[in-house]
């Protein structure tokens, strides 16, 4: 009872955060840049991905025996890995946005454009797709014949390894090239291009740093929560321990929450216009 209320807590602010970040961008001509285009779709991204494990595991905690399907089962592995690379993609998108901004402020325009923008979401999405179905692929051939007890809250990929009787040194290997390499890629992507970014400018004004210092720390505060759990998770050789159930709840049900913290608290401009939109709502029910 304790771990239901505790996740439905998340899980009721995930959803509304993200909705309201959502509406707010939507509806103020102010946020127009592709900075917030981008933050818009991070935000319905993090609705998807929440939207995949934490139902079915809130429904588990009321449910003798805990059961759950092979087809939802593959569904869960599918969707989580599909989401969650659009969401790693997402992100090396937003470093990109911000280089420009910051490093080529004058072709910034030119360079990411609407249309532009659009053509990296959806690139985003597609790659999530390609590597959710390339690890779905892999997954639908092992063959479980021995032990159904899944060692874990949802379905996930090395656990199904771990299930399965045969030839799994193969198709082990085959996941963890698509998985944890691409996790590991992006990471490393990342934290150069966020340090490039901040050296480069480390020798200019105060002004200057801090502004860089303001767009850049959110950014990598992101990075480090979404990374850090999925290469310890997928970096690492499967295994049964205790603590990576508790490290795969954070990052599948904690981590979405901390995106529209990190990115609102630390911006003037979306926490004014959520505000005004509050406040409009709040009258409006008055009325």
């Amino acid at each position: 009872m304790i771990l239901f209320f505790f996740f439905l807590l998340f899980y009721m602010i995930i959803l509304p955060g993200n909705v309201l970040i959502i509406l707010t961008i939507r509806g103020d001509s102010q946020l127009g840049s592709p900075m917030y285009f981008f933050l818009a779709n991070l935000a319905f991204l993090d609705i998807c991905y929440c939207s995949v494990t934490p139902p079915k595991m809130l429904a588990d905690f009321f449910s003798h025996p805990k059961t759950i399907s092979y087809s939802a089962c593959m569904a869960q592995l599918f969707f989580l890995h599909f989401l969650g690379a659009a969401e790693a993609f997402l992100l090396m998108v937003m470093a990109y946005d911000r280089y420009v901004a910051i490093c080529k402020p004058l072709h910034y325009t030119r360079l990411v454009n609407r249309g532009i923008c659009c053509v990296l979401v959806g690139a985003t999405w597609g790659g999530g797709f390609i590597h959710g179905f390339i690890l779905f692929a892999f997954s639908i051939h092992l063959p479980l014949c021995g032990p159904n007890i899944l060692d874990n809250f949802f379905c996930d990929v090395h656990q199904l390894v771990m299930l399965a009787w045969d030839n799994t040194c193969i198709v082990e290997l085959l996941i963890f090239l698509n998985n944890g390499v691409v996790i590991i890629m992006v990471f490393t992507l990342l934290l150069i291009s966020y340090t490039v970014l901040l050296l480069k400018f480390w020798t200019q004004s105060s002004k200057v740093k801090n502004k860089v210092a303001s767009t850049c720390v959110s950014h990598i505060i992101v990075v480090f929560l979404m990374s850090g759990p999925a290469m310890y998770i997928y970096g690492l050789p499967f295994q049964a321990v205790p603590k990576e159930k508790v490290v795969a709840v954070f990052h599948t049900v904690i981590f979405p929450l901390t995106n529209p913290m990190i990115y609102t608290l630390r911006n003037k401009e979306i926490k004014g216009s959520m505000w005004k939109l509050v406040s409009k709502y709040i009258l409006w029910c008055g009325k």
